[in-house]
């Protein structure tokens, strides 16, 4: 027995001392295995240090990016607009239409650190600015990973650590998470994969994002209580949403609308455009001539393709031992970088038969000069042709299989316009095959044309002039009345930019707050009010007898 004993008590110091040597054997491993880690990090930091100390010069981008709202050219009452929604004691959520490059981030960023300096405003000081681009913002369908919502890293997943390990769930904030208490600014909202935009939509309702897995019970005792808290009562998400697009608002969803203030920022004049462009300039060193901006104003469309063709003027210039950027230089870049020079609608000087200036709007606070064209020559056959070309919109909808496309307004409006002249002027246009045409860079559509298609039309076929530097806008009724139509700020701008002096639009879209030392503005009821004003029509009778 004692035998025994000692064999067993033998056996067990061996095995004390096998437990104690694998023991050391792996404190010597681990030791070791550190000692490598440590080292490998000090090389990879040395190798990143290095990195660090190269650096290039700072992009004109970069120097040009505005610091304060003074900066931010030709959008003024959009920025005010903003501070109006934010700025106050219970700030709103913000969508922001305008095309690249006029400013829209960086007035968002600018009006947060103005509404932090409001004592009743509830951001407060470190308010986060979360950007997002939802054009790189992926959505995965699995749920595992959401940069914008936040996600839930499962025990499944490599590299989950010790409570992966232990079949604990770990979730993982979100963008709107990272924005609680400040701004959540999201560029190209319109691209959000609509699951994406709809779970927002829910975010903004909740101010809470609630997040799920699989691998979490609710009962098992072994997950930490700050995971049950985060499951239970989701993560908070309490920010005030910016949402900036280039879209028009009819291709957003109307609930994301509906729980926003819209605010519009305008496209950049050439005034804008050429302050842009003489900023960019100095803040490089370089000179501009008149010539050298008027090129640079002919090809950009925005503030940034301003910057950027600078840039690369003032790079010609340097090569060439210049400082000053010449009209050559920016030509030579536009040809370079493909840029197109903006359409533009030349205003005829002198009066002319047939042709008529109509104003439109293109997009969102952007309002544009169109030229109508009118021939009318006798019929041989009865009745005669109507032909209308130029750049016509025609609406598409899809619902289903099944996709219908709608007539211009265009034509619809002309319907209107020949029932008018036949009645108002007592010729039939059915006697002449008329020519219409559109010559302008931009789709032409709604009824706003129709009272230039009829000055027009009635210019054409009684061979009378139209006033030079004169422009129409209103729709016209089967009862002969000028009927209102929108855009009218907008159309205006756009008029008195290109130069002209009379404008002759609807009574009921006229106001006091349209009036402008550098333009007329006449208010019509009816299409016999500017008939008799732009051809005196007393005489009406004899010109009816020789047409």
């Amino acid at each position: 027995m004692n035998g025994f004993s000692g064999i067993l008590a033998v056996g067990q110091l061996i095995l004390l001392a096998a437990i104690l040597a694998l023991l050391f054997s792996q404190g010597k491993t681990g030791q070791v295995n550190k000692t490598y880690r440590n080292r490998e990090s000090e090389k990879e930091l040395a190798k990143l240090n290095k990195l660090r100390k190269i650096s290039l010069t700072e992009p004109l981008a970069e120097k040009t990016r505005p610091e304060e709202f003074s900066d931010i050219i030709g959008q003024e009452e959009g920025i005010e607009a903003l501070k109006a929604a934010l700025c106050g004691p219970n700030p709103q959520h913000v969508i922001l239409y305008g095309p690249p490059g006029v400013g829209k981030t960086a007035a968002a960023r600018l009006v947060l650190k103005e509404a932090i300096k409001k004592g009743d405003s509830p951001f407060k000081e470190g308010a986060a600015f979360v950007e997002v681009d939802a054009t790189c913002t992926r959505f995965d369908e699995r749920g595992i990973a959401d940069p914008l919502l936040g996600s839930v890293h499962d025990p499944i997943y490599q590299g989950a650590g010790p409570l992966g390990i232990a079949g604990i769930p770990q979730p993982k904030p979100g963008a709107v998470t990272k924005a609680h208490g400040g701004i959540l600014f999201i560029d190209e909202i319109g691209e959000l994969h609509p699951i994406q935009m709809n779970k927002l939509l829910k975010v903004l309702e909740d101010r809470k994002v609630f997040l799920e897995s699989a691998y979490y019970f609710s009962e098992d005792p072994e997950i930490p209580k700050h995971i049950h808290e985060i499951f239970q009562n989701g993560l908070p998400a309490d920010f005030r949403l910016i949402g900036a697009t280039t879209r028009s608002p009819e291709e957003l969803p109307p609930a994301l609308r509906s729980r926003c203030v819209e605010i519009f920022f305008k496209p950049l004049g050439d005034e804008e455009i050429q302050e842009i462009a003489k900023n960019a300039s100095r803040k490089i060193g370089a000179e501009m001539g008149k010539n050298a901006l008027k090129m640079v104003i002919k090809y950009a469309k925005s503030g940034r393709e301003a910057v950027n063709i600078v840039q690369l003027a003032a790079g010609m210039a340097f090569s060439a031992g210049r400082k000053r950027i010449l009209a050559r230089d920016v030509l030579f870049v536009a040809r370079a970088g493909n840029y197109q020079p903006k359409p533009e609608i030349i205003i005829p000087g002198e009066p002319a038969v047939g042709r008529a200036l109509g104003l439109a709007v293109t997009g969102p606070k952007m309002g544009a000069v169109l030229a109508v064209e009118v021939l009318a020559q006798p019929a041989e056959c009865i009745p005669g042709s109507i032909n209308v070309s130029g750049i016509i919109e025609e609406e598409k909808y899809s619902q289903s299989h099944t996709e219908l496309t709608a007539r211009s307004r265009i034509r619809g409006s002309l319907d209107n316009v020949f029932a008018v002249f036949r009645k108002k002027v007592g010729i039939n246009p059915q006697k002449y095959d008329i020519y219409f045409n559109f010559p302008t860079p931009w789709p032409v559509d709604g009824p706003s044309a129709g009272l230039a298609l009829l000055v027009a039309l009635y210019s054409a076929i009684l061979q009378i002039p139209i006033p030079e530097k004169t422009a129409f806008t209103g729709e016209i009724s089967l009862l002969g009345e000028v009927c209102p139509v929108g855009g009218i700020p907008d159309k205006i701008d756009a008029a008195i930019k290109a130069g002209i002096k009379t404008v002759y639009l609807p009574e009921r879209n006229f106001s006091e707050l349209l009036l402008n030392k550098k333009i007329k503005l006449i208010p019509v009821k009816t299409v016999d009010e500017v008939l008799n004003s732009i051809f005196n029509t007393p005489d009406l009778e004899l010109r009816t007898n020789r047409a």
